[in-house]
């Protein structure tokens, strides 16, 4: 699924059946380990690793007079909005590590059944992440069992229309039912369809606790709404010009879906019924095929490279070709603002979450570091997941942070490259030759063999003809041994194989150093 703004490609959305999207399933899991030392558990959900739990997911959100904005919680159309989907770290609390925790241990004992909510994807070497928060989104409102007030959320900025909003709500939602949230898309929300958001919400909760009460754990007890209905659900409004289907099966389930949550809509769903993809047409596939390049073009010539790590991504910022008319601080300005845009649209569209650091180019006025910074955050406001900038350090990087429930497009998408071991470089054909070198030697100094072919890529085998010519000669006097090198197209660049003749046994493994 792509969404497109002013005819760009701003998020990719990606859903298969075979490892589909756990944010917003609701388990009844088991309690593997309480470890007091980082305020946090481990619970069993039946995954592949068990799922943490820290403290902070224990207690009530609420602790102001709102609770959390649903609308900066949306988890890319699966898993709408839960009341513990931040990006912390593996013990920290985000903004709720700031108020007092329970103690881990006094609320949860090993074997104990756990019901709790999926925030956050297996990632890397973790598990998932899970909250005992259990929140239900609907299209205009989300259900919080274990909370106590009616919010609304930020976006609705008429104050009037807010306390309108939250009177409507509390008068029809049942006592005692828990907290209620009034979404973004809720702005024209009536009394009627309130109502019939409320009861079927908290009718779905009631059959939850059914499940939970006869399950026997680990067991799923509701699984978040697909990909397209959780898209739907949570972003399509009248802002939306239209949503564009290639399957009229999926165009059917789509029609019959805003049948019952807003009809208005339906006449802003099209098939796609042309012989030309639908992605093709709209030039989505080129754009997909540039998301796992690091190198990304700016307008004017300038342009970023993209580099995932381990603990943080890295974004560069160059001026490329651009080197502007006027004097160098103004061409500079005219760079990163043009990068601070397409940094907030790579995030979005990579799906990039976690630390984020960005070099820009350095710029001597305090006050146009400032314009960059507020670019940036303007830009950034376009974001689903919750983000924060922070100010321009003293080495002129803007260290920032973005939500992460699932991992990037770039690790979702794509394997370690089994030639590289994902480094993304190989060694020179130099380096391969010395390596070879080394391991010939060994083979000579053990006296077993007497004849060894040598296979090695064409471009290393080139490099012996031209570069070192005496190679082999010299080295059959120094081993004693009758070498023969043979050129392999089938070989790796950076890899060679030894194989003892006349027999062709493969010796590789036995003599190869590094």
């Amino acid at each position: 699924m792509a969404i497109l703004e002013d005819d760009r490609l701003v998020e990719l959305l990606v859903d298969r059946p075979d490892a589909r999207r756990m944010v917003g399933d609701i388990y009844l899991g088991t309690v593997d380990a309480v470890l007091p030392g980082i305020q946090a558990a481990f619970v069993n959900i039946g995954a592949e690793k068990s799922a943490f739990l820290h403290a902070s997911d224990l207690i009530e959100s609420e602790d102001e007079d709102e609770p959390r904005d649903p609308d900066d919680d949306t988890d890319n159309g699966n898993g709408g909005s839960n009341g513990g989907g931040g990006e912390r770290g593996g013990g920290g609390g985000g903004g709720r590590s700031r108020r007092r925790l329970p103690n881990v241990a006094d609320e949860l004992k090993k074997g104990q059944a756990k019901l709790v909510q999926v925030i956050k994807e297996p990632i890397g070497t973790k598990g998932p992440r899970v909250t005992a928060q259990v929140s239900l989104a609907g299209r205009f409102l989300v259900y919080m069992p274990f909370a106590s007030k009616v919010g609304v959320s930020r976006k609705i900025e008429n104050r009037d229309q807010r306390a309108k909003l939250r009177d409507m709500v509390a008068k029809l939602v049942p006592k005692d039912s828990g907290g209620w949230i009034i979404r973004t898309v809720a702005e024209d929300l009536t009394e009627q369809s309130s109502k019939h958001e409320i009861d079927h919400l908290y009718e779905m909760w009631k059959k939850i606790k059914r499940k939970a009460s006869s399950a026997r754990p680990p067991a799923l007890l509701q699984r978040e709404t697909s990909l397209t209905r959780g898209i739907i659900r949570d972003l399509f409004s009248d802002k939306v010009d239209s949503l564009l289907v290639d399957s009229k099966m999926l165009h059917n389930e789509v029609v019959q879906y805003l049948k019952q949550i807003d009809p208005d809509l339906i006449e802003r769903v099209k098939l796609h019924a042309a012989e030309a993809s639908l992605f093709d047409e709209y030039d989505i596939e080129a754009e997909v095929r540039k998301l796992f390049i690091p190198r990304v073009e700016l307008p004017t010539g300038g342009y970023l490279i993209i580099q995932p790590t381990e603990a943080l991504t890295s974004i560069d910022v160059n001026t490329g070709r651009y080197t502007g008319k006027k004097d160098p601080e103004s061409t500079i300005l005219k760079t990163n603002l043009e990068a601070a845009r397409e940094v907030a649209r790579q995030l979005r569209l990579r799906d990039i979450g976690g630390i984020i650091v960005v070099d820009f180019i350095d710029m001597e006025s305090r006050g146009n570091r400032d314009k960059v910074l507020q670019e940036l955050r303007t830009h950034l406001g376009r974001d689903r997941a919750r983000t924060k900038a922070f100010a321009v350090s003293e080495l002129g990087l803007i260290e920032m942070t973005r939500q992460r429930v699932r991992p990037s497009l770039w690790h979702s998408m794509t394997a370690e490259c089994p030639t590289c071991n994902g480094t993304g470089r190989v060694f020179r054909p130099e380096v391969v030759v010395r390596r070879m070198e080394r391991s010939l030697k060994r083979a000579g100094a053990e006296h077993k063999e007497r004849q060894l072919a040598v296979r090695l890529h064409p471009e290393v085998a080139l490099y012996l003809v031209e570069q070192e010519p005496n190679f082999l000669r010299q080295l059959e006097k120094q081993t004693g041994l009758e070498l023969e090198v043979r050129d392999d197209p089938m070989m790796r660049l950076d890899e060679f194989r030894m194989v003892a003749q006349p027999a062709g046994r493969d010796v590789t493994e036995q003599y190869a150093v590094a």
